[in-house]
């Protein structure tokens, strides 16, 4: 079994935080990913949607900010840029931008047909997030 990462939105840090318990499913809308973490996969990914360089996201205070941790570790919640929101939010031709993230070497092997899905998956989530003024998060169970 792998890292599980789950997408979701929240209106407050605060809120995302106390989804440590059980995760934010039945909570908050939620997209379930496996293998694409929220600092180098997804800063890969906001920096072929927005044009901003890998180096500038990795220095967002957003980038995988920890807001609550269990288990040493094992169970964590994580901010994800504004960006990236945004980005997905305002992204189109989602099918060529999967396939120019699966030639990157985080994600070699993958299909970018799946990666597509997910995008649309992730896109859908961002929109609402944007309409409703929330913001991204990441719960990840290692």
């Amino acid at each position: 079994m792998g890292v599980l990462f789950d997408y979701f939105v929240a209106p407050s840090d605060e809120l995302a935080a106390a989804t440590i318990d059980g995760g934010p499913m039945g909570l908050f809308r939620t997209v379930e990913i496996k293998s694409l973490d929220p600092v180098v996969v997804m800063g890969g990914l906001e920096e072929l949607l927005t044009g901003r360089p890998y180096g500038d996201v990795l220095k967002d205070p957003r980038c995988g900010h920890g807001l609550a941790l269990e288990n040493d570790g094992e169970v964590v919640v994580l901010t994800v840029t504004d960006g990236l929101r945004d980005g997905l939010a305002e992204a189109s031709e989602l099918d060529e931008i999967a396939v120019a993230w699966a030639r990157t070497e985080e994600l070699e092997g993958f299909d970018p047909a799946v990666l597509a899905e997910m995008l649309h998956e992730l896109k859908a989530l961002a929109v609402q997030a944007v309409e409703d003024g929330e913001r991204l998060y990441c719960w990840t169970c290692v």
